[in-house]
C-alpha cells in the first residue's frame, strides 16, 4: 500500500514507475516522495542533500558563535526531520484510505521545508518586526540565565535558572544574595538586560567545582541542571537504562549489538525490535529467490 522514494523529481517517471502509472494500477496506493526541494517549484530539479536542507531551511545560519562561520549541528538533522515528516504524512494518508475510505495520494516532503518547519518563530519575527535571528552560541537569548558553564574538571554544565523562583534558588545556593535581592533581576526582562553580569557570576561559581558537584548542589535545590553528555555518558546513564533506551539486540550475523531504544513509549502497545537490520544485499537476494523475473539485456 506504500511506495517510498527519494530520487530527484522525475526519475521514477523516466522508469515508468511514476505516480500516475502506479496510481492507475492501485488507486489506494500512498507514495512518499522525499527530495531536496519537493516535486514542484523553481528548484524542484536541483539536487539536494540534508546539508542544503539545513542551510536553506535557515538552521545553519543561526547555529554557531556570533560573528563566526555557521556550523553543522553535529548530526544529519535535515535527513532525520524529513524522515519524521514523511512518517507523519504517511500516517495521515493511510488514515484517509483505511478510515475515511478515500483514495491514495502523494506525500511530498522537501528537505528544506522539513527544517524550516521547526524554525520556531524566526519567520514571524522577520515578517512582523524585521528581526533576523542571529547566532548566539550556547546561550538561549532573552531567557536568562540559560547557558553552558565550564567546571574545574573541564566539563561543561548546563544551567537553566530562568524562572523567577528558580533564579532566586540558584543565586541563594551560589551565595549571591546580592543578585537574588536585586529588584532589577527579579523578572526575566531585567535579567536579560544584565545577562553578562549574571553569566559571569555563575561561571565564577561553577569553576570552583567539578561538574558532578555543581549538579549535586543544584539538584538539591531543584534548579534545572545537567551535564553535556557524550555518547559514552548516555550509554552508562541510569535514566537511559531504566527506560530501556539502550537495547541489547542481535545482528543478522548473530552478533550482539546495542541499539537505541524505542521512542515514544506507548503504555498499551509498546514498541519492540522485531528483527535486525538486513545484511548488505540481503533483500536483493530475497527478491531473487522469490521468483521475481530477472531483466534480460
Amino acid at each position: 500500500d506504500v511506495v517510498i522514494e527519494n530520487f530527484k523529481p522525475g526519475t521514477l517517471e523516466k522508469w515508468g514507475l511514476g505516480w500516475e502509472q502506479l496510481h492507475a494500477i492501485n488507486p489506494k496506493l500512498v507514495m512518499l516522495r522525499i527530495s531536496g526541494f519537493g516535486q514542484t517549484g523553481p528548484y524542484k530539479d536541483k539536487p539536494g542533500f540534508g546539508v542544503l536542507g539545513e542551510s536553506m531551511g535557515g538552521l545553519r545560519y543561526i547555529t554557531g558563535e556570533p560573528g563566526r562561520v555557521p556550523v553543522r549541528v553535529g548530526i544529519s538533522i535535515g535527513d532525520t526531520l524529513a524522515s519524521m515528516h514523511g512518517v507523519m504524512g504517511l500516517m495521515f494518508a493511510l488514515h484517509h484510505v483505511n478510515v475515511n475510505g478515500g483514495e491514495g495520494q502523494v506525500v511530498d516532503v522537501a528537505l528544506y521545508e522539513s527544517v524550516f518547519n521547526v524554525m520556531e518563530s524566526t519567520q514571524t519575527e522577520y515578517t512582523s518586526a524585521g528581526v533576523v535571528r542571529e547566532r548566539t552560541g550556547s546561550a538561549l537569548p532573552g531567557i536568562v540565565p540559560t547557558n553552558a558553564y565550564l567546571c574545574k574538571d573541564d566539563q561543561y554544565v548546563l544551567i537553566a535558572g530562568n524562572g523567577d523562583s528558580i533564579f532566586q534558588r540558584l543565586m541563594t545556593e551560589m551565595g549571591r544574595q546580592d543578585l537574588a535581592d536585586d529588584p532589577e533581576l527579579k523578572h526575566n526582562d531585567g535579567r536579560a538586560r544584565h545577562v553578562e553580569r549574571i553569566d559571569a557570576a555563575i561561571q565564577e561559581w561553577a569553576a570552583t567545582m567539578t561538574c558532578d558537584e555543581v549538579i549535586a548542589r543544584l539538584d538539591a535545590v531543584s534548579v534545572p541542571v545537567g551535564k553535556t553528555y557524550t555518547i559514552a555518558d548516555i550509554v552508562e546513564d541510569p535514566q537511559y537504562q531504566a527506560r530501556e533506551m539502550i537495547l541489547d539486540t542481535v545482528t543478522s550475523h548473530g552478533k550482539p549489538m546495542k541499539t537505541p531504544g524505542i521512542v515514544p513509549k506507548l503504555s498499551a502497545t509498546p514498541g519492540r525490535v522485531k528483527h535486525p537490520a538486513p545484511t548488505l544485499g540481503q533483500q536483493t537476494d530475497d527478491l531473487k529467490q522469490s521468483g521475481w523475473p530477472r531483466r534480460k539485456d
